[in-house]
């Protein structure tokens, strides 16, 4: 099957050989690593698997970060949740309590899936869970999501970052974001083409979104941009299955993304120095963790 090297490139074969973006991910995978349909399976179903673990610990008790920076506050939303008063309706405030709680596993040195990087580890599988369970699919349905995702995936990959250090949060919760409003599109019945338009209005949303870290660990502000993209994920694909469309294509998008992010200063990639990681707060915290230094 021929490579696509770019959202245009994607929805082409799709088209061509009317398939999705799953099944496009599914037969590149298996002819690239010369394995079966059913290991691929296999191996995905492993991954949504420790996917809904780290998803799931922290909603059931409080979980701590070992800086002690982080941690309980997917339990608080799960108890907010069951007290019945959100705002914002059950399945909203169930992903939020999954985004953070695979955050928090992951600031608890557990095992986690790095969708597309640990930093934004909480997003795609928040925003799978909650779609599959609101449209009563099973684990299968929910994997063939996890592929959708991943096509989407290798196109950011070949033409942008995934990396905080190369392009800012938005390279990396804003891609899983991206990837996730894709994968929810298709399981709702989207085309490849309203998939991208998701992926590209993420992108727009997110533009710009800067990585500062607190301490230079992925705990502060990471942890609550996993939430918020979780979120921003879940709109988007209701928004693009009402019919609204990007104006501004995915690739323009995407290239836009990559090049707002080697545009940042080097104060807002991944360094600690700039953004929260400098304000009082943030640096009494680091100060917290690691003791006096000399920054």
């Amino acid at each position: 099957m021929r490579i696509a090297k770019s959202g245009k490139e994607l929805i082409e074969i799709c088209k061509e050989e009317q398939i999705t973006l799953s099944e496009y991910a599914i037969r590149t995978e298996m002819e690239s690593k010369e394995v079966s349909r059913e290991t691929l399976m296999t191996q995905m179903g492993a991954t949504l698997a420790v996917m809904r673990e780290g998803a799931t610990l922290g909603r059931e008790k409080e979980v701590y970060s070992l800086s002690g920076l982080i941690g309980g506050d997917a339990y608080r939303l799960q108890q907010y949740l069951n007290s019945g008063k959100s705002l914002m309706g059950n399945g909203i405030i169930k992903a939020m309590a999954m985004a953070i709680s695979s955050s928090e596993v992951n600031g608890s040195m557990g095992k986690i899936v790095a969708c597309p990087t640990a930093g934004s580890c909480g997003i795609l599988p928040a925003v799978i869970l909650t779609a599959g369970e609101q449209l009563g699919q099973s684990d299968e349905e929910m994997i063939q999501g996890l592929f959708a995702a991943s096509a989407i995936g290798m196109i950011i990959g070949m033409n942008a970052t995934f990396a905080g250090a190369e392009g800012g949060c938005q390279a990396e919760c804003g891609s899983a974001a991206a990837m996730a409003a894709g994968a929810v599109v298709e399981m709702m019945g989207g085309t490849p083409e309203m998939s991208l338009d998701a992926a590209a209005i993420i992108f727009k949303n997110v533009l710009g979104l800067v990585c500062d870290p607190v301490a230079g660990l992925v705990e502060i502000p990471c942890a609550k941009r996993n939430v918020s993209g979780a979120i921003n994920a879940l709109s988007t694909a209701d928004m693009v299955m009402a019919g609204v469309n990007s104006k501004i294509p995915f690739d323009d998008a995407l290239s836009a993304m990559y090049k707002v992010g080697l545009g940042l200063p080097e104060e807002l990639r991944e360094t600690a120095l700039g953004g929260v990681a400098i304000t009082p707060t943030g640096k009494a915290l680091k100060e917290k963790v690691f003791g006096k230094t000399d920054n």
